[in-house]
């Protein structure tokens, strides 16, 4: 699991009353102990300027614990040759990885790295909230997060945020696993936190099929009342709480006190956490209407083994209706995080068809002044092909055509899901937007590996072919955004009451609504001139997840 991440503390102890007596940090909106400074404001930087690091390549793999010499990545086929080296010349490499290649290189603060050794206490400030604590490293890995953690901006956006939430490391075996199989260490079922200051209300959003979670009959609505004793509500022992909802080791067995849907007692379950397989897509449905087929799709993450499950989808909703096609298109991306870019590029072609897309940039990338600029890299075109990783390459990608797309969305629809709204959008594509504004995260990494360790530090921001990037607060539906980032919909609430793709389930049914007479049903009316306002006021869900599945990736695939 990932290392000493801020985003993957959870669940947290909170003082009472007002004032600085805790803050919501993470991905998943917790809530923190107080023992916070103010924010940096912008004149609180001491800016690299013409300070001079050694290239990033002439300190590269030389680790204080190298890898046997010819160690292979099982996923990739990537050989490491780290060679011996020492704490120093880790936090060197990062300094310079972030000084080359980071989209604010020049907002970093000079930072001595003598004050990071194993026992040192040094700051520490939450990426998601700028708020500043103290942390004492244990071990030299908490060194290497800890500094990593330094080197970002700590300037804030327009709207009061800081400017880079999204600053995390991930341990190179599990970053593999999981992006390009889909694989990672859990129960089953993905957590949406509903409240996160005692008392919190933790709800299981969906599990998956075969999981330990589906055999103990654990469904979508599922209430999560007490991890190994610990009751979720206002248990102090968050350390437990932590360990069994985010960071289960393999073959740790956990006992939950949960609450079935409907029901007003409780059962208790043990469940053995193991790598499973997530698939990306999780449904596929056709509903018929009075006008025409809908198509359903559940898709929760851009991970490699989509390309060909969102292929087969395709393909069975250009099968409907006697081969005629579906007539409509539900993308419910309401969970998704986001992944490769690539696979957001073929999604987006494959809805809007060559006609749409033809000639046009899926998304453009700019990154920072030392990078220069070159549109055959930095522009992803709209992928016609399969990229060979999910099968076989070349493959021509199947077309819907669709003038439309309905997608649901909510907090937890980021970055590269983003991006599929923005360049469908660029392409003249409309959007209908049902649920709440997305995470708002214009920007993306390419992964670094270094000492078993990868670095994701935002390195560009993506437009799409009519030149939009700027939703740095989100993708608002019906609301009071800009006129670009305001689509048309309505602002729905999750539904935890009915399964995914039940055409009785909130967003769905507001989309099918929508659809049907463009009207919005009476939670969306009540308050549709202040969606904007909305987007913060439902008290929106935030799923218990790795922040790997909250980023966009940048990978080649050359074709």
């Amino acid at each position: 699991m990932p290392l000493a991440i801020a985003a993957t503390l959870l669940l947290a102890s909170c003082g009472g009353g007002g004032g600085n007596s805790g803050s919501c940090v993470g991905s998943a909106a917790v809530c923190s102990p107080a023992k916070a400074s103010a924010a940096p404001s912008s004149t609180a930087t001491t800016a690299v300027g013409n300070a001079v690091f050694a290239a990033s390549t002439t300190v590269a793999g030389q680790c204080i614990a190298p890898r046997p010499a010819g160690t292979v990545d099982a996923y990739t086929g990537a050989v490491y040759n780290d060679r011996v080296g020492s704490l120093g010349t880790e936090l060197n490499w990062i300094r310079s990885f972030v000084n080359e290649t980071y989209l604010w290189f020049d907002e970093v603060p000079v930072i001595d790295l003598a004050k990071y050794v194993v026992g040192a206490t040094v700051d520490y400030v939450e990426p998601a909230d700028n708020i500043k604590t103290q942390r004492t490293l244990a071990t030299t890995a908490d060194a290497t997060e800890a500094f990593f953690n330094s080197q970002r901006t700590p300037l804030l956006s327009a709207s009061g945020k800081p400017k880079d939430r999204f600053h995390f490391i991930y341990p190179t075996p599990e970053w593999s696993a999981l992006s390009q199989a889909g694989v990672a260490v859990g129960y089953g079922f993905d957590v949406a936190l509903l409240s996160s200051r005692p008392p919190r209300k933790a709800i299981v959003a969906f599990t998956t099929a075969g999981s330990p979670a589906e055999a103990s009959r654990i469904v979508r609505g599922t209430e999560i009342v007490s991890v190994d004793g610990v009751d979720l509500a206002s248990g102090s022992d968050v350390a437990t709480l932590n360990k069994g909802l985010v960071s289960p080791a393999a073959g740790k067995i956990t006992t939950f006190e949960v609450r079935d849907p409907g029901s007003t007692i409780t059962r208790t379950v043990s469940l053995t956490a193991a790598a499973t397989a997530t698939p990306p897509v999780q449904d596929v449905t056709l509903l018929p209407t009075a006008n025409g087929t809908v198509g359903y799709l559940l898709f929760n993450d851009h991970v490699a083994t989509a390309e060909s499950q969102l292929v087969a989808a395709v393909n069975q909703f250009k099968a409907a209706d006697g081969g005629a096609g579906i007539s409509d298109l539900v993308l419910d991306i309401r969970y998704n995080g986001g992944g490769f870019l690539y696979i957001a590029s073929e999604l987006a072609y494959m809805i809007g068809g060559s006609a749409a897309t033809s000639g046009k940039v899926f998304e453009g990338l700019a990154y920072n002044s030392k990078t220069a600029t070159d549109p055959a890299r930095d522009n992803t075109p709209f992928y016609a092909t399969t990229s060979g990783r999910d099968g076989a390459r070349g493959q021509i990608l199947p077309q819907l055509n669709l003038k439309r797309v309905f997608v649901l969305t909510g907090v937890g629809t980021c970055s590269a899901s983003e991006s599929v709204i923005n360049g469908l959008r660029g392409a003249g594509v409309q959007v209908i937007q049902v649920g709440s504004a997305t995470c708002g995260k214009p920007y993306g990494f390419i992964p670094a590996e270094n000492c078993d360790t990868t670095y994701f530090a935002i390195q560009f921001k993506g437009v799409n072919a009519a030149g939009f990037g700027d939703y740095t607060d989100g993708f608002i539906p019906g609301g009071s955004g800009a006129t670009a980032d305001n689509l048309p919909g309505c602002a729905v609430p999750d539904d935890f009451t009915r399964m995914l793709g039940d055409p009785a389930e909130g967003r769905l049914a507001a989309a099918l609504q929508y659809r049907r007479d463009g009207t919005c049903p009476a939670i969306a009316s009540a308050v549709g001139k202040r969606a904007g306002a909305l987007a913060n006021s439902l008290a929106e869900p935030r799923l218990i997840r790795s922040p790997l599945r909250e980023n966009r990736w940048l990978m080649r695939r050359g074709g």
